[in-house]
């Protein structure tokens, strides 16, 4: 019996990366999904919601097919930091979370025509005290303007900040890999035994 197809369901350059990381076939489709937030609704549930809705709209348009959707949203206090879009945004957002502690809410999901589940990988972000000089800087070097709290942990917003703390190191970036492992395991397919097929 044939492998089914697995579709990440993204346009995130960065979660296509990562998923390659695995050394699985796949193919991406970018979902349509509105993305934006219900009214009071918390980080992590919008992380999760958004994960799942992505993963199961393109399910019901490839239904012989195994489908990852992710979502990330920054959380400070409860409430969501999204992607900042423009530099003052972002000078914005690096200011208020000087000193801060930020968790990023990530979400995995899988959907097939007869499963989905989602699990969430939050992520302890510390970002060390910033001048404005520095944030200018940063900001003048790596322009994070699509990427949820203005930092991009895996190049020089590492220089940001003061700790991570994980138990999925690739769920900042974008995708828990580890938790994407499992969900795939529970929907039927084992990772190690079709990495190397691309």
């Amino acid at each position: 019996m044939a492998r089914p197809t697995l579709i990440l369901a993204s346009t995130s350059r960065y979660r296509r990366e990562l998923l390659g990381r695995l050394r699985l076939p796949f193919e991406v489709v970018a979902p349509r999904v509105d993305e934006s937030p219900r009214p009071g609704e918390r980080p992590e549930v919008l992380a999760t919601r958004l994960a799942l809705s992505k993963a199961a709209a393109v399910a019901a348009q490839r239904p012989e097919a195994v489908v990852i959707g992710s979502d990330q949203v920054a959380d400070l206090d409860g409430e969501a930091i999204g992607k900042p879009l423009s530099h003052e945004r972002a000078v914005a957002q690096l200011e208020r979370m000087s000193g801060r502690t930020v968790v990023f809410q990530t979400a995995v999901a899988v959907a097939t025509a007869g499963f989905a589940e989602v699990l969430l990988a939050p992520v302890n972000v510390r970002f060390r005290v910033l001048s404005g000089q520095q944030i200018e800087r940063y900001l003048t070097l790596e322009q994070p303007y699509d990427c949820a709290g203005s930092a991009k942990a895996e190049t020089l917003g590492i220089a940001l900040l003061e700790s991570i703390e994980s138990d999925d190191p690739t769920a900042l970036v974008g995708l828990p890999l580890i938790r994407t492992c499992t969900l795939l395991r529970r929907a039927g397919l084992e990772p190690l035994e079709m990495a190397g097929d691309v």
